[in-house]
């Protein structure tokens, strides 16, 4: 048994030696066995967990969820500190240096007047920060482990900055028309389906960033309409397993649902 001093409140010290303790000799089976890609999916989701408690807004279930993620943070420091690679103390001093670097606004002589003007400043630091010398240098970048509308998005903005876009929107939406037509075209041969359904989504995110729309809170909003409308035809089904149904019975009860 390993004594932990229990107290009313614990710090951001307390939580380092927690995790040192779990992950110490006489520390628990579990903890001591993982490894950065065993919990590399434990990591993911508490920051979507924390992500849905800010959609929620709900301050009380963000409070736990960033602790969540934080313990996830702490957990793979102690393990490279284990390895002897870096520190959580290292961690600290990395994004420090970072952010002092990257307000020079702030923490120097630089000088920025609005939100706008800050974000052009920081994508030019970062990349000199990290030696990208051009564009194609930016997107590769850009973590492969993104969900793909997000992924889709920052390197359209990239590209748009170095120039390369459509005017408006209607340049968008035409090219999204195009490529509609021509995964119609690959499902009618059987060919190139997957490629041409990545274009379309590639395009449809261009249109969205014109509008101003967030791709992933799109489909997500997409989603949940989804999930109100399939509620509403079971409800409509009135106890009728949905399988049982015939397909004009189905497209009346879905119908019916999206009216409401």
């Amino acid at each position: 048994m390993i004594n932990f001093t229990r107290k009313p409140h614990y710090d951001y010290a307390d939580l380092l030696e927690i995790i040192r303790l779990l992950r110490s000799e006489d520390g628990c089976p579990w903890d001591k066995a993982q490894t950065h890609k065993s919990i590399r999916r434990g990591l993911l989701e508490e920051a979507y967990e924390a992500a849905e408690a800010i959609d929620n807004d709900d301050p009380v279930l963000l409070k736990e969820e960033l602790g969540d993620v934080l313990m996830q943070v702490v957990f793979h420091a102690d393990i490279e500190s284990d390895a002897g690679r870096f520190t959580m103390d290292d961690v600290c001093d990395g994004v420090v240096k970072k952010l002092l670097f990257r307000h020079p606004h702030v923490f120097g002589s630089g000088q920025e007047d609005s939100p706008q003007s800050v974000s052009v400043s920081w994508d030019k630091l970062k990349r000199a920060e990290k030696g990208q010398k051009t564009t194609g240098d930016a997107m590769d970048s850009v973590a492969r482990s993104l969900p793909g509308l997000w992924r889709a998005e920052k390197l359209q903005k990239k590209a748009a900055d170095a120039g390369f876009d459509f005017k408006d929107i209607s340049g968008a939406l035409c090219k999204l028309e195009e490529e509609v037509r021509e995964l119609r075209q690959a499902v009618e041969t059987g060919r190139g389906v997957e490629e041409e359904l990545g274009d379309v989504l590639f395009a449809a995110v261009k249109v969205g960033r014109f509008a101003e729309v967030d791709p992933e809170t799109a489909i997500a909003s997409t989603c949940e309409k989804f999930i109100h409308r399939f509620r509403a035809v079971e409800s409509g089904a009135q106890g009728r397993p949905l399988e049982t149904l015939t397909p004009e019975e189905m497209t009346e009860l879905w119908n019916r649902a999206k009216r409401f």
